[in-house]
């Protein structure tokens, strides 16, 4: 069965040969104009991000596997002493729940943004950044119980000594991501509750009216920040 031939003046028909092939990586460029800078430059700093992440994950798992000395069980080393006895990784349960719940008002409040509920918007943003807090209080308090113990950069008193280096490296880069984010959905609320996007008040992240974007994109960072916080919990807490 003869195939149509596509020529290049047909609508609907793809150019073939090496202008088809032009036109495949071109369609990519074409698609990339649609979004706006703040949402591009979003995710190309989320996949400069994500190298990073992963370049310190690597190095955690080059670090375990390598390391003569047994890795401390984290059973042991994340549990609180809870009525009498040592109830493992609870704060950790606790503190993942907390953040996955924040990714759920995060995406709420970007349906509501779309909307221009100015009201329900802000008050989610707010609950999302009040969640992202007491994660961040928590990590606090999991640091200051680790540090009591005697878990520092060089050394703690369960086995290798890499676990305090890696553990107070990602985690608190992780925690300061969490952090930032924080400060920002606390500015963009503000911005919301204000009516920043629904008048011609001209300032940061407001430059159009009408630019409910910027909840999204703040949402794409806390989106982030919450998937990085699987795979941390997954290879510090789980393995």
């Amino acid at each position: 069965m003869a195939h149509p031939v596509q020529t290049h003046g047909e609508p609907g028909l793809s150019p073939v040969g090496l202008r088809g092939v032009a036109a495949d990586f071109s369609s990519d460029q074409r698609a990339f104009k649609t979004a706006s800078w703040g949402k591009a430059m979003m995710w190309i700093f989320l996949l400069s991000d994500t190298f990073v992440f992963g370049c310190f994950l690597i190095a955690y798992m080059t670090a375990r596997m390598s390391t003569p000395v047994a890795w401390p069980n984290p059973s042991e080393v994340f549990a609180l002493h809870i009525g009498g006895q040592d109830v493992p990784l609870i704060l950790i349960a606790i503190m993942t729940f907390v953040l996955i719940s924040s990714s759920g008002t995060m995406a709420m409040a970007v349906n509501f943004g779309y909307r221009r509920d100015r009201r329900m918007t802000a008050m989610l943003m707010l609950l999302t950044a009040v969640l992202g807090a007491g994660f961040v209080g928590m990590q606090a308090f999991e640091w200051t119980k680790l540090i009591t113990e005697g878990v520092r950069p060089w050394e703690n008193p369960w086995g290798a000594a890499q676990f305090g280096s890696t553990f107070f490296m990602i985690t608190g880069f992780h925690g300061t991501h969490v952090t930032i984010g924080v400060i920002f959905l606390l500015i963009v609320a503000r911005k919301v509750w204000r009516g920043d996007f629904d008048v011609e008040r001209r300032g940061f992240f407001t430059s159009r009216k009408g630019r409910y974007e910027a909840v999204e994109i703040m949402g794409l960072y806390w989106h982030f920040v919450d998937l990085v916080w699987v795979f941390i919990f997954a290879f510090f807490y789980l393995w």
